[in-house]
């Protein structure tokens, strides 16, 4: 796990540098106001510049990051945090530092919102939500050391501002030297572009592994949008023994499951009515009958963290097949173990050519998923004279996998699960192709008998485990090639798919629809749930409970006393954000947000009623200190980071820019919404009324996250993009019952 905690560590500096900023600019206003004599309306302007930066460049952060890359928009973010920083620096006039502030927003709004999107496609599935908390602590990091600089120079005779907003290009010079020396291209990007090898040198640095052929073909799938899928159930037990690899079972009941290494195989005999799983997916509006506004898809997230086994244990090995040298079998043990460089592609190359008589090339078949299997194809063609399969793990202009036998150890995807495919000698239309099938696999612990995480051993059937299965077409899978080919699996490669431009048609799929719903809606209403009110609310609120007149006894003047009370609180948001990232993975995050939000609503309406009833000066001084700090350390610990983390993982690979551009374009609209209402809030309905309203946005707020946003801890972000679509089909099902 290391390289990807120290890539995400790398890229949250990012967010460090935003709440740097924000502090700085709190700080520094102060002085600004008096040496450029500003009025307040110009002084709010210099103020919002940078939130004005960072919602526009917002817009079209999304669709150029699909386009150009991750780590190419964080590169550009760090040099407007540096120039920023050095106008800032120069500022002559306040209009040249409003354009100073404008280059920093561009620079804030591309690191707010492509940091976790890069986190999330880089961070394994186990650990992901912690690391992606890291932008939070980060923040809240930069707020702190940059307030202790603030109060520090206030104490001077004559402070700087200028030195204060500048001090930004030093951290930002660090940023840019670790985008361009350290961090990588996002593994899953560089797949959506066809670039196979860069993926997979990615890949094996971030895994710290060489075998990353599973995770390489769940990448590719990932590249699939929408897509008509179906939940199966299988009892699942070791391929046969074959004695030269091309026997066949002879269990009509049972079929092939193969994986995505060469010679990695399993018989799986379908069943019906124990997988957890399915009985969600089947009976979802039955067991939401006495809760009907419950999503179903909610209850199909749920039903995965159920029984099976906790997803966030840190393990990167699946728990689907614990006992390897029983449960695999090699169909092909000759299987050259080399790496995929230019050279040897053209070697395999000639090879295929001399496998074809007189027929389309095996090599023309484009098939960089399957490993090297046996098919009930093979039985009306002779074999070819090198390659002991009609399916090869690599084909020429494929470099998707290392076509080794590898000890198989690696072979999960995360979280528990595994990915597979299937063929079936007749597709629903009638042609072969049509019956080729990608698999995600996830042991279930129904069965009478077994235990969870374990093989389970019955009577005539040997040893087994029970799996849930997400079945569908693979996402390269292409229908136009169907015709033309008269065998094999009929796909194309990756580069054949990837384009420049954003798949616009793609967030009218149910799938992306629904996710853009949860997202967007969980971004509204954390804005509107009260955080910049009592922000705005805490120096008074300190100042009311004493802690003004406390430091002014020893000589520390107002200004100064301000930054050190906003720097205190700063503080003690820190290590509820290590608890977070603790619990992350453990908890989850819907449960850690259902059960934050409760005390958010508590503290909101102590509050109110502090403001209304006169409780004496002390005791509310008191009561509303601990309310400003319970209510803090919660939000920080779920409502702060969490909407950003669901927003990085709920989206399909293609889209996930475009759609994290318009989550994060809501969050800003919202932000600019609440800065500047809460003046005239404050003014007509007073703190009691203002307070009030907070705590009804966050009890919807948990009726939203209660019925409409599932579990995605410890689960592949393919994984998640498919539970996704199915779903969609449960809800609209669910209507038209």
């Amino acid at each position: 796990m290391k390289g990807a905690v120290l890539v995400a560590i790398a890229a949250s500096i990012g967010n460090f540098l935003q709440g740097w900023d924000n502090a700085t600019i709190a700080g520094a206003i102060v002085y600004i106001k008096k040496d450029l004599a500003l009025q307040t309306t110009m002084e709010g302007l210099v103020v919002a510049m940078s939130l004005i930066g960072a919602t526009v460049i917002t817009t079209c952060s999304g669709p150029i990051s699909d386009w150009l890359g991750r780590r190419p928009m964080l590169i550009i973010s760090s040099v407007l945090y540096f120039l920023g920083g050095l106008v800032m620096l120069w500022s002559p006039n306040v209009y040249v530092l409003c354009l100073a502030r404008l280059l920093d927003g561009f620079g804030i709004g591309l690191a707010v919102t492509l940091v976790p999107v890069y986190i999330s496609e880089t961070a394994p599935p186990e650990i992901r939500g912690s690391l992606n908390t890291l932008p939070q602590f980060s923040g809240s990091g930069g707020m702190f050391l940059s307030y202790c600089m603030v109060f520090a120079m206030s104490l001077s005779a004559s402070p700087s501002w200028r030195l204060m907003l500048g001090l930004l290009s030093i951290p930002s010079l660090l940023y840019f030297a670790l985008t361009i020396f350290f961090l990588p291209e996002s593994p899953r990007w560089l797949v959506s572009k066809g670039r196979m090898l860069e993926a997979k040198k990615v890949l094996q640095r971030l895994r710290g592994r060489e075998d990353v052929s599973g995770e390489m073909a769940l990448l590719v799938e990932g590249l699939g949008i929408g897509g008509d899928t179906s939940i199966e159930e299988y009892i699942i037990g070791p391929a046969d023994e074959m004695a030269d690899g091309r026997e066949q079972t002879t269990d009509k009941d049972k079929i092939r499951l193969y994986g995505s290494q060469a010679g990695l195989s399993w018989l799986a005999k379908p069943v019906t009515g124990q997988s957890s799983i399915g009985l969600a997916s089947r009976h979802g509006s039955i067991i939401n009958q006495s809760m009907p506004l419950m999503d179903p898809m909610v209850t199909l997230f749920g039903s995965i963290h159920e029984k099976l086994p906790e997803a966030g244990t840190g393990s990167m090995r699946s728990t689907l097949f614990p006992n390897f040298g029983s449960m695999f079998s090699t169909a092909d043990p000759h299987v050259k173990n080399e790496q995929w460089d230019e050279e040897s592609l053209q070697r395999e190359g000639e090879d295929y050519m001399s496998d074809a008589a007189g027929g389309d090339s095996d090599d023309n078949l484009h098939s960089p998923l399957i490993s090297r299997q046996t098919t009930s194809l093979e039985k009306d063609m002779p074999p070819p004279p090198s390659h002991g399969s009609i399916l090869s793990s690599m084909r020429r202009h494929s470099s998707l996998m290392q076509g080794s036998a590898e000890q198989v150890g690696s072979t999960g995807i995360g979280g528990g699960w595994q990915l597979a495919w299937k063929w079936s000698d007749k597709g629903e239309d009638g042609k072969k192709q049509a019956g080729f099938k990608r698999i995600y696999l996830h042991e279930e612990g129904g069965v009478a008998g077994s235990r969870r995480g374990s093989i389970v051993s019955i009577p005539g059937e040997g040893e087994f485990v029970q799996a849930a299965a997400l079945v569908s077409q693979p996402a390269l899978y292409s229908k136009e090639l169907i015709d033309g080919q008269p065998v094999g699996p009929a796909m194309v490669h990756p580069s054949e798919t990837a384009s420049n431009a954003p798949i616009w048609k793609a967030l009218l799929e149910p799938g992306v629809k629904h996710a853009l719903f949860v997202g967007v809606g969980i971004q509204i209403l954390q804005q509107f749930s009260g955080i910049n009110g009592v922000l705005y609310y805490t120096p008074q609120i300190l100042e009311e409970a004493g802690v003004g007149v406390l430091l002014s006894n020893i000589g520390i003047g107002s200004a100064s006393a301000s930054f050190l009370i906003s720097a205190f609180t700063t503080f003690l948001m820190l290590p509820c954000i290590g608890l977070a990232m603790k619990l992350m993975d453990v908890s989850g995050r819907r449960q850690l947000l259902l059960a934050t939000i409760p005390v958010l609503i508590v503290s909101l309406v102590i509050l109110v009623i502090g403001s209304v009833v006169d409780f004496g000066s002390v005791v509310h001084a008191a009561i509303s200190t601990v309310c400003v700090v319970v209510y803090f350390c919660c939000f920080v610990m779920g409502y702060g980071p969490i909407p950003n983390i669901l927003c990085s993982e709920i989206f399909p690979t293609r889209v996930r820019g475009v759609c994290i551009a318009i989550c994060a374009l809501v969050f800003w609209i919202g932000d600019i919404i609440i800065t500047y209402s809460l003046p005239v809030l404050l003014s007509s309905l007073g703190l009691a009324g203002v307070f009030g309203i907070y705590a009804i946005v966050c009890f919807i707020s948990w009726i939203f996250v209660f019925l409409k946003v599932p579990e995605t801890k410890g689960m592949p972000l393919e994984v998640i993009s498919e539970f996704f679509s199915v779903g969609a089909r449960q809800a609209a099902s669910s209507k038209n019952e």
